[in-house]
Parts: structure tokens; C-alpha cells; sequence
């Protein structure tokens, strides 16, 4: 990858995404009369991101243990084993990572919309499980989701999309397989309630961030309609004022 490119991708996905087809055009041009045909076209050929991808992309540029973070975690839950208790614990684990980078991600904006947040989270989850997901991040062009039951401890991650050919499994028994059927639907439980307290805590945030905006509106109401009155009585004083001088310059022509 040119020198070009590589600052290209860094300025585009990080900038905010209402600016990128402006200023991807001005990084084409500039590469184009430094005589870099080959990097103006890849520049040329970036998507614009989401926006909760580009969200992403921001943390992640701007916090490189981001990346370290969620592949230490990542091996963790592929090498974790199917105790009970280790479940519990990396699936905790998980879902505190993935909550702690999305606030993290959405700490210094506006007020995101709760599909922003919900797309965001999905995408760190999506990473944890999906090691191309985990590799795209930086340069996402849009949010990723996991529909799988998520890592299980001591397992591999399962692929993107099936092989062409897959070797016969070896014949498990009945009560092997009863074991394992059981483990996985604790785990898609234990993921599920996960998923269900950072709904939770996300529709809590957003109950207090209205909360909080209804207070500030009210207290600006309170004091227009402070200013309003105020300005009737300057407005009566005024107005009285103006009388008595018309009746004293009346008198006076009189």
C-alpha cells in the first residue's frame, strides 16, 4: 500500500463522513498531479462510511489498544474451555468490553440515535467472534453484526461462509451430544441476558439524556418567560413615559 493511500484511508475514516466525498475528490486531484495514477484510482474506489461505522473507525484509529483489547479477549473466549463458571466469566467479560468501547466510542458526540448505538455495539461483539471483522476495523465501511451463538470458549471461531467441502463429522453419542446442544443453549442465554442489560443500559442512558434535556428546556422556558415579562413592564414603563410627555409638550404649546 502507497504512503498515499495508507494517509488517505487514515484522513477518510476518521473524518466525519459528511466531508468524505468532498475530500476524497480533493485526495484523487492531489494524487493525480503527484503523478500517482495507481493511488489515485484505490483512493478514488473508497466507500463512505456509516455512520455508526464510522464511529468505529474513529475509536479505533485514535486508540490503537482497541485492537489489542478485543483480540486478547477474542483468544480468551477461543481458548477459555467449557467450564461453567469460565463461561459465565468471559461472557461477563465480554459484554463489559464491548459496553465500556462503545461509550467510549460515542463519549464525545451529540446525542447518537439508539440504531447508531445498537450498530456500534453489534460491531465490537461482531469483532470478538469474527476475526475479518476484527481486521476491517478501522477502515469499516459499514456496521457489522454476528448471527451466530457468538464464540464459545475452547472452540474455534466458525467461518464467514461454509467450504466447499467439509469432512464427514465423526459420530458423537447420544449423551455427548445432549451435553453440548445443552452448553451451547447456555450460552446463547448467557449472551442473550448480555445483550438484554445493554439494551437496558442504553435505553437508561437515553431516558436520562432526555430527562436532562427537558430540565434544560424547562429551565430556558422559565427564564424567556422571565425576560418576557420583564420586558412588558419596560415596554409599560415606556410606553407611560412617552404619555406624560406628550401631554406635558401638548400643555406647553398650549
Amino acid at each position: 500500500m502507497s504512503d498515499l493511500l495508507a494517509d488517505a484511508k487514515a484522513e477518510l475514516y476518521q473524518a466525519d463522513p459528511e466531508d468524505f466525498m468532498a475530500r476524497r475528490a480533493e485526495l484523487v486531484a492531489g494524487a493525480r498531479e503527484a503523478g500517482e495514477s495507481a493511488a489515485a484510482k484505490e483512493i478514488g474506489a473508497l466507500r463512505k462510511p456509516t455512520r455508526s461505522a464510522w464511529v468505529v473507525n474513529r475509536l479505533v484509529r485514535a486508540d490503537p489498544d482497541v485492537r489489542d483489547r478485543l483480540a486478547a479477549l477474542a483468544a480468551e473466549l477461543r481458548d477459555g474451555g467449557l467450564d461453567g463458571g469460565r463461561i459465565r466469566e468471559l461472557t461477563a467479560a465480554r459484554a463489559r468490553l464491548v459496553d465500556e468501547l462503545t461509550r467510549q466510542a460515542l463519549d464525545d458526540l451529540p446525542a447518537a440515535p439508539a440504531a447508531v448505538r445498537e450498530e456500534v455495539t453489534a460491531t465490537f461483539d461482531a469483532a470478538l467472534a469474527d476475526p475479518e471483522v476484527a481486521a476491517s476495523l478501522g477502515t469499516l465501511v459499514r456496521a457489522a453484526h454476528w448471527a451466530g451463538f457468538g464464540l464459545v470458549p475452547g472452540a474455534a471461531p466458525a467461518p464467514a461462509a461454509p467450504a466447499a467441502k467439509t469432512k464427514k463429522p465423526e459420530p458423537v453419542e447420544p449423551s455427548a451430544e445432549r451435553e453440548r446442544r445443552h452448553r451451547e443453549k447456555i450460552i446463547s442465554a448467557e449472551r442473550a441476558v448480555a445483550e438484554a442489560d445493554r439494551t437496558a443500559d442504553a435505553a437508561n442512558a437515553a431516558e436520562r439524556e432526555l430527562a436532562d434535556a427537558v430540565r434544560r428546556l424547562e429551565a430556558e422556558l422559565a427564564q424567556a418567560r422571565q425576560q418576557l415579562a420583564d420586558a412588558r413592564r419596560q415596554a409599560y414603563r415606556a410606553e407611560s413615559q412617552q404619555r406624560r410627555a406628550n401631554e406635558t409638550l401638548s400643555r406647553l404649546r398650549e
